[in-house]
């Protein structure tokens, strides 16, 4: 069977949004860098621009090259828009981290973390310079930010969102998305969430659950939430309320690690609670024998956890959420 496709994409140096004509969806090809053999390192980009003008709504997806889940959810987005009905302009970023992904691997090409290095550097190394030419040529255009991430290789998410929860805004996204957890987490940290909230876009990351693995139903429910965003900022009709439960909220989280090494047996699953002294982990020698039981310090949640037995001195057991029991942040606010 022959399959018709649309024309091939446009190659440019920068995002315009109003270059494009309204009430059609542009494919493009966006410049940010160059390779070793002089050809542009472009980065796939959806523009779907809206029958009247509105904001710029712009959502990415696979910064780090092995998490997937946030692909398929722009294709679904993009394939459910009704254009007729929208009011300003979505960019999806459909593959931010180009090089990371051909890899199939978290970082880029020298090793490095895009989202600890936010906004990049002109004329710095080559990771440096990749996450500016990132930012200057496409994210600074955006009015709004979602950005899809899920967990690394050897570990495991909840759907969760990070969004700072004293913003009115920020909030109100991450509410509306229905995650399983919400986590208070003020964006100053090189992200790229990070480096859009200190222009003033509002802007959250969104954690859909698993590496280098497409999974459906985690999909679906995360593309329900940025359809209700969309609802919210009036660029599509209203949509009813969601009938997900109500999210967990911390208001802090952190990791905890192992110090020693050997075999590990992580015991709770990701959403679980967790009291203080609860057994969280067991780790054993070559030989079977349990070397260490890991105690929760306190009780939480857990948000993430590792999945890889083999744990040197200093490998991640899990990723621990303090529940906001003060009720400073309601989830249904």
């Amino acid at each position: 069977m022959t399959m018709d496709y649309p024309p091939d994409p446009k190659q440019v140096a920068e995002l315009c949004v109003s270059d494009y004509p309204m009430n059609e969806r542009t494919r493009l090809l966006i410049e940010i860098a160059e390779n070793g053999l002089s050809n542009p390192v472009c980065v796939p980009v959806v523009v779907a621009r809206g029958k009247v003008d509105g904001p710029t709504f712009g959502i990415t997806a696979a910064l780090h090259g092995n998490e997937l889940n946030g692909i398929p959810l722009l294709h679904e987005l993009l394939r459910k828009v009704n254009l007729n009905r929208l009011r300003g302009t979505i960019v999806a970023v459909l593959v931010a981290n180009i090089p990371g992904l051909l890899a199939e691997q978290r970082e880029f090409t020298d090793g490095k973390d895009l989202n600890h290095i936010m906004p990049g550097k002109r004329g710095g190394n080559a990771s440096q310079a990749y996450a500016y030419g990132l930012m200057s040529n496409i994210i600074d255009r955006f009015d709004f930010l979602v950005d899809l991430h899920t967990a690394s290789f050897g570990r495991v998410n909840s759907l969760y969102v990070r969004a700072d929860m004293s913003n009115q805004t920020t909030a109100r996204m991450a509410r509306l998305l229905r995650p399983q957890i919400i986590l208070h987490d003020p964006p100053s940290d090189y992200t790229m969430r990070g480096a859009v909230a200190e222009q003033g876009v509002p802007a959250v990351t969104v954690e859909i659950r698993d590496p280098h693995r497409f999974q459906p139903e985690s999909i679906r429910r995360s593309l329900t939430g940025v359809m209700r965003i969309l609802s919210e900022l009036q660029m599509l009709p209203p949509r009813k309320p969601a009938d997900a439960p109500a999210p967990i909220v911390c208001d802090t989280s952190y990791w905890i690690y192992t110090d020693c090494g050997g075999f590990l047996n992580v015991l709770p699953d990701v959403t679980d609670k967790v009291e203080k002294g609860d057994v969280i982990a067991r780790q054993y020698n070559a030989f079977g024998d349990l070397v260490r039981e890991y105690l929760a310090p306190e009780a939480g949640v857990v948000i993430g956890r590792s999945t890889n037995p083999i744990s040197q001195t200093g490998a991640r057991i899990l990723h621990l959420g303090r529940l906001d029991t003060d009720g400073y942040f309601d989830p249904n606010a």
